[in-house]
């Protein structure tokens, strides 16, 4: 399925720091509860099933992306606000994607 250029513009991708990041034992699956710094637009809060390659300590700090325009979800007790996003690896576990290089928060992929 192709998508037309102003489809993919609909998804607002921003660059996020990790400022917090707290295990999450009440998630169905194994997750990690984060706490994301997106610039002009606040802290968001995400929900996200990454602990096969990192651990909460291990996060603080990290940029990665994200998308913005999502509807909020319900994990359990959390409210996950963005998705942060992630490519896999052979096993299927969450990689992170981010940018090679120090980017202002809150910075829109373009």
């Amino acid at each position: 399925m192709t998508i037309s250029f102003d489809d993919f513009d609909k998804v607002d991708i921003r660059t996020a720091t990790i400022t917090r990041a707290e295990p999450f034992p009440e998630a169905r699956k194994p997750a990690i509860k984060l706490w994301l710094d997106l610039g002009d637009l606040g802290e968001r809060k995400s929900s996200a099933q990454i602990t096969r390659h990192y651990d909460p300590a291990s996060l603080i700090g990290k940029q990665v992306l994200c998308v913005v325009n999502f509807p909020p979800r319900q994990i359990g007790p959390f409210m996950s606000e963005v998705l942060v996003l992630g490519v896999p690896d052979p096993e299927n576990d969450v990689v992170l994607i981010g940018p090679d290089q120090p980017v202002p928060n809150g910075g829109k992929l373009f």
